[in-house]
């Protein structure tokens, strides 16, 4: 969560970001049980599962439900995890006011991720300014769990994906299943952006992949 460079206006006393003023966590804890409740019959998941999933027994997920067990950042971690929720989602918690991202440009095999998403677990998102690739550099196809979308911003993008050699331009998408083998890159001549979002196995958006139409 981010709390936010600077407020407009006055900020209300009972506010988690008051300077001096503790803030009552007894109504958010009290409101995780029925929450992680829930989620879980949402899922159509039973405790076993759950427990299994977590590691976390099945009386202490009882409990974590029933309200008889205090929600602990041990026991929280890993239900998010196994839910496939953000911790704030989870506990519901109030909001800081400041909804924007700030991303952190990350540097790899050439290309700059700007990650669009504060969290590391779920469905993440990327903007990726990529320069064209050098001439000796052979496409290699990998393999790897989760599910990715791309939206190609500007330039061009080559994507290999199993038997498919397709060539992407400004506007166009494709979404793939990552366990298929897979590759992509600007063939240039001038840099490309594209937004990604990678998701884990099962989550999926609604375009598919196809080979680009020739005339």
């Amino acid at each position: 969560m981010l709390l936010p460079e600077r407020q407009t206006g006055a900020v209300p006393h009972d506010h988690p970001a008051h300077p001096g003023q503790p803030f009552d966590l007894g109504p958010v804890l009290d409101a995780v049980g029925p929450r992680l409740r829930e989620l879980r019959l949402e899922r159509g998941t039973t405790l076993a599962q759950l427990s299994e999933a977590t590691g976390i027994s099945v009386s202490t997920l009882s409990r974590l439900e029933s309200g008889g067990r205090k929600p602990t950042l041990e026991l929280l971690l890993p239900l998010a995890r196994a839910h496939q929720v953000a911790l704030d989602e989870l506990v519901d918690a109030p909001d800081t006011g400041d909804p924007r991202v700030r991303p952190k440009p990350i540097q790899r095999y050439g290309m700059t991720l700007l990650p669009l998403t504060p969290r590391s677990e779920g469905l993440q998102a990327y903007k990726m300014i990529m320069p064209p690739n050098p001439p000796e550099r052979q496409p290699e196809q990998r393999t790897h769990e989760g599910y990715e979308w791309i939206y190609v911003l500007s330039g061009r993008i080559r994507l290999l994906l199993g038997p498919h050699d397709l060539l992407l331009g400004p506007g166009e998408v494709v979404e793939f299943d990552t366990r298929t083998p897979h590759w992509f890159g600007n063939p240039g001549p001038e840099p490309a952006e594209l937004l990604s979002l990678l998701g884990p196995q099962g989550e999926r958006m609604h375009v598919r992949a196809r080979p680009k139409q020739t005339t």
